[in-house]
């Protein structure tokens, strides 16, 4: 599952489950504090790829941890993405 998949899902009011746990992201409270000072929070370069993460707070008081990857190698593009991300889950 990459970002453009959680847009897209989001976009189209489907139902969208994270990878490995069938529990949709869709619903839930997204815990993504960010640092003012770290314009990188949140993200994470794997191999050259850059990936989001934040935690998922569902209201049968339960948490996931989230990561997708960002299909990209620049950090630029990266945070667009991740705000993007993040604007869509809000």
């Amino acid at each position: 599952m990459n970002y453009q998949d959680i847009l897209t899902e989001i976009g189209n009011g489907s139902a969208l489950t994270a990878e490995n746990t069938g529990q949709r992201i869709g619903q839930g409270k997204l815990s993504a504090r960010g640092s003012g000072e770290n314009e990188d929070h949140h993200l994470w370069n794997n191999r050259g790829s850059w990936w989001c993460h934040f935690t998922l707070h569902r209201p049968d008081y339960t948490s996931e941890r989230i990561r997708v990857s960002l299909r990209t190698k620049n950090i630029e593009e990266a945070r667009v993405r991740r705000d993007e991300l993040f604007h869509a889950l809000s």
